[in-house]
């Protein structure tokens, strides 16, 4: 039987995707599921590792059954992941031991002030390009072995495992025979140094994290390990990509080399520029972070990260119930000629880049009597791209790069109104690939190439088709628009 697929599975916050592709990279098939959200406390968001890993094996036998295929025509795998959600769990059992604590989890926001408190920031940005807060991984997993009195003891008797997603994917995968984790998820924990490329020992130490609890770190292409007892899949394909989402999503797109960048709109903004071998330091509230070049190694890159987009979207839907569907906002906001100085600041669970304020919740500023669903509609829209041009211009300033287009992708990117408001705001074009699932498509392009299934990227690269969208405002508008974003931010968070 012909080998002739990648397999890509696309693990997300809020669901599960796995994608087939064929020896022409073209998508053969894909399915998606959702799974359960956990809010035990206000600030606390949880997902069940088990529900995901069943959603993953459900994924992966429907785009089986969708392409008419057998399991033994996969050439390789790519996985692609949430990246700072925390998993533990027993090596000998492969058990779960919690809950996992999600990226967007803001439960140790009192210890990353302390850490700040006591001086630890400098060193830790100089180490990890990263800040103290929440987000990451490394205060997730200081708070699981302070709350959970066995499981420090455990863990340094080398019986409990930590990792993020993707590393939890591979273990079952790999019929719990494999830990390990990529540069990319690695570079996310507030434990790995990325000038050295290693788990840092003194960052260890301040976070009381046993080394024995970490998983094996590799660059993004290297071989992971193989499937093994885990229907639907033969035992024996080799897993060929890791890689953090957000740093897929820039390989899927392309870009490869420094100066490029792109911003994923998904359940948050992610916007990443690759600086290559250049470790730009950030005085703005920027991340420093790994990345992959064409060949899938380590490069260095400027990120910004915004913790809410399309889930702001998705807030209008289930938590106000005034849109049924989130395509419907493209025509409400295209109807709406203005949202009459109504301003909506999304932050559910704080704001990211560059302000990083775990304390800060979300707002609507100039309500009246005559405000409607549809300019809150609009609003909402408009906070997307309002939180995105703040990250773009420190980025082009930081850098000192000068980024003349945007590539984009994410769900959210197929609304059309939001990207033509967001070429309005940047002053310069947007370029939306006729494919929104660059994250998918850049673990499957890293398993295709690491395996030698797709020896020539270049030639892949170019059937990759942009829709552009032109800036078309005028200057004295966007200021406009800009002026009323920025007081709306300032009356929040002073």
């Amino acid at each position: 039987m012909k080998k002739q697929y990648i397999l890509t599975i696309d693990q997300g916050t809020t669901g599960s995707r796995a994608l087939l592709y064929d020896s022409n990279a073209v998508l053969r098939s894909a399915a998606y599921q959702e799974f359960r959200q956990y809010y035990p406390r206000p600030g606390w968001v949880e997902h069940d590792a088990n529900e995901i890993f069943k959603s993953v094996t459900n994924v992966i036998r429907r785009a089986l059954e969708q392409a008419r295929i057998s399991s033994a025509q996969i050439v390789a795998i790519g996985i692609t992941n949430q990246r700072e959600t925390a998993v533990l769990w027993d090596r000998r059992s492969g058990n779960p031991l919690a809950r996992a604590i999600v990226w967007q989890d803001r439960r140790t926001d009192s210890l990353c002030q302390e850490l700040k408190k006591q001086g630890h920031e400098p060193s830790v940005r100089k180490k990890t390009g990263l800040l103290c807060d929440p987000y990451f991984s490394g205060t997730k997993l200081r708070w699981f072995l302070d709350h959970h009195s066995s499981l420090r003891r455990r863990a340094k008797a080398g019986t409990v495992a930590f990792g993020t997603i993707d590393s939890w994917l591979l273990y079952r995968l790999t019929g719990k025979s494999v830990h390990a984790t990529d540069f990319t998820n690695a570079s996310r924990t507030l434990l790995f140094n990325i000038r050295t490329k290693k788990w840092d020992r003194e960052l260890c130490r301040l976070l009381h994290v046993p080394e024995t609890l970490l998983p094996e770190a590799k660059p993004s292409n290297s071989f992971f390990g193989a499937t093994k007892n885990c229907p639907p899949l033969v035992n024996g394909i080799p897993i060929y990509a890791l890689m953090g989402d957000q740093q897929a999503a820039l390989f899927g797109q392309g870009c490869y080399h420094p100066g490029a960048s792109k911003n994923t709109y998904g359940t948050g903004c992610f916007m990443l520029l690759n600086t290559g071998s250049r470790f730009v330091h950030s005085r703005s509230g920027l991340l420093t972070t790994i990345a992959c070049d064409g060949k899938g190694k380590p490069v260095y890159a400027l990120e910004g990260a915004i913790f809410i987009a399309g889930a702001a979207i998705q807030w209008l839907r289930d938590g106000l119930k005034i849109i049924q569907k989130a395509g419907e906002t493209e025509s409400i906001a295209h109807r709406t000629p203005t949202s009459d100085d109504v301003v909506v600041v999304p932050a559910f669970t704080g704001l990211g880049a560059p302000y990083w304020r775990a304390d800060v919740r979300g707002a609507i500023f100039g309500l009246t009597r005559g405000t409607t669903r549809q300019m809150i509609i609009k609003a909402t829209l408009d906070s997307i791209a309002f939180q995105v041009q703040e990250v773009f211009n420190l980025m082009r300033q930081e850098s000192g790069v000068r980024i003349t287009a945007l590539k984009v992708d994410g769900g959210a990117s197929r609304n059309r109104y939001l990207m033509q408001f967001q070429a309005d705001l940047l002053g310069v074009p947007v370029l939306r690939t006729s494919s929104t699932e660059s994250t998918a498509w850049g673990a499957a392009k890293l398993a295709g190439f690491a395996s030698g299934f797709w020896p020539d990227l270049r030639r892949i690269d170019q059937k990759t088709r942009y829709e552009r969208f032109l800036p078309k405002m005028e200057n004295a508008e966007r200021q406009t628009h800009l002026k009323r974003w920025r007081e709306a931010l300032k009356h929040l968070i002073s």
